[in-house]
C-alpha cells in the first residue's frame, strides 16, 4: 500500500497530475479540492495517497489533506460509490461541507452533483451518517489554498475543468457566467472553478 508520496510536480490538470519521484513519474488522480492547493509546476509536493489495484489498471489517488483521504475511503465503502464518484463529490464539496450535508440530510444538494441520483444520494446520507458521528472538521480542505497567477483565459480553463468533472457544457457556461457577473475580479481559474461549483450545489 502506498500511503504517502513526495516528489516534484511536473504537470497538473483536472483531475490528474504528474509527480516525479526518484526518476519515475507517477500519474495521480486528485479531486478539485486538492488541485486548488497544489504548488507551481516544478515545486516539491507531498500527497496522502490511496492505491487501488484492479484487473485492468493500477490507480493512485492523491489528497492534500489526510482528512480528504479519510473521507474518500469512507465514500468508496458505500454501495454503488466507486473512486470516480468519490472524487467527484470531493471536487464539488470539501470534506467538511460533505459531512455537514450528511448531518443535515440534504439530499437535494447531493443530487445536484453529476453522477448522483436520488437513490444514491439517499444511500449516502444513510450509510455515511454513522461513519461521520466523530468527524473532526477542524481542518478546512481549502484553508491552505494558494493563489497563483491567472492565465489569459481563466473562463475557458474553468469551463473545461467543469466539463471534465461531468457537467454539461451549458451547465458549466451558465455557472461560470453567474460567478463572473457577481464578482469584480477572479484571481485564477482555480478560484473561478471553486465558486462555480459552489453555485451549482
Amino acid at each position: 500500500m502506498i500511503g504517502q508520496i513526495r516528489g516534484i510536480l511536473r504537470d497538473k490538470s483536472p483531475n490528474d497530475i504528474l509527480l516525479e519521484v526518484g526518476g519515475i513519474t507517477y500519474e495521480v488522480q486528485v479531486p478539485m479540492s486538492t488541485l486548488y492547493q497544489l504548488p507551481e509546476v516544478g515545486r516539491e509536493l507531498v500527497l496522502h495517497t490511496h492505491f487501488v489495484v484492479r484487473e485492468d489498471a493500477q490507480l493512485l489517488y492523491g489528497f492534500y489533506h489526510q482528512q480528504d483521504k479519510a473521507m474518500f475511503r469512507s465514500l468508496i465503502k458505500v454501495n454503488g460509490v466507486g473512486p470516480k464518484l468519490a472524487l467527484a463529490i470531493l471536487s464539488a464539496m470539501t470534506a467538511d461541507e460533505f459531512a455537514r450535508t450528511v448531518r443535515e440530510n440534504d439530499v437535494s444538494a447531493m443530487v445536484r452533483m453529476p453522477g448522483i441520483g436520488k437513490k444514491t444520494a439517499e444511500r449516502l446520507v444513510i450509510e455515511m451518517r454513522d461513519r461521520l458521528t466523530e468527524w473532526d472538521g477542524s481542518v478546512s480542505a481549502n484553508s491552505a489554498a494558494a493563489a497563483k497567477p491567472g492565465s489569459n483565459d481563466i473562463t475557458r480553463d474553468a469551463e473545461t475543468a467543469l466539463i471534465a468533472l461531468g457537467y454539461k457544457p451549458q451547465q458549466a457556461a451558465r455557472a461560470i457566467a453567474a460567478v463572473m457577473k457577481d464578482e469584480a475580479s477572479i484571481a485564477n481559474s482555480e478560484e473561478l472553478i471553486r465558486m462555480a461549483l459552489k453555485g451549482m450545489i
